[in-house]
């Protein structure tokens, strides 16, 4: 996966690149997919919801350019893939997911993995944590219709923000860092996720 799907692909940090190595990709998606679990797709982990491919995550990450002992937000759970990645980037981290049996089954998927300093929570991943932040970095495994504002204004200084932002067919990645002039937007690549649902997403 590591050099076939991503070190092709333009991934380049090689810690983003250890990481995704190091996670056991298997662990986080369901028993019928486990065969699947390298191909470099987005698979079904129930509850309507995908576990990202690895270059999504892998270009997140390295977008995100997390830096050990950073205090990083993942919106977004889902099967707790992300999370672990990040994690053993280095970062503290704490993921939010709206649907609670998805974040029940994280929650043993990442004790399973070895990471359960990983603090996962239920809630509304667009309003993030304010009493958590500020953040270094947050992160969005799905797609918001606009900057979401309340998650920017939970990064620190110089924070950093990974989210696709466009309609539900397509999006584009991008990374917004917290700047004394306002959000400072540099647009990444074109992707596909699902929707962000929530207050400042796609509706409830």
């Amino acid at each position: 996966m590591v050099e076939h799907q991503l070190r092709r692909r333009d991934i380049v940090d090689e810690d983003v690149l250890r990481a995704l190595e190091r996670v056991p990709r298997e662990l986080f998606v369901p028993e019928r997919e486990r065969r699947r679990a390298y191909e470099d797709a987005a698979l079904p982990i129930g509850q309507g919801q995908t576990i990202s491919q690895p270059y999504m995550v892998a270009r997140i990450c390295e977008a995100l350019a997390v830096r050990p002992g950073w205090r990083v937000l993942d919106v977004g759970t889902g099967s707790g893939y992300q999370a672990a990645v990040l994690a053993e980037l280095g970062a503290e981290v704490v993921t939010i997911e709206r649907i609670a049996e998805l974040a029940e089954q994280a929650r043993a998927n990442l004790a399973a993995a070895g990471y359960d300093r990983v603090d996962v929570v239920v809630g509304d991943g667009t309003l993030g944590l304010p009493e958590r932040a500020p953040f270094d970095g947050i992160a969005v495994a799905a797609a918001a219709p606009e900057l979401p504002q309340t998650l920017y204004e939970q990064l620190r200084p110089g924070g950093r923000l990974v989210v696709p932002v466009g309609g539900q067919r397509a999006q584009r990645l991008e990374v917004i860092v917290r700047s004394p002039e306002g959000p400072a937007v540099v647009h990444s690549v074109p992707c596909r996720f699902v929707p962000l649902v929530g207050v400042e997403g796609f509706g409830r």
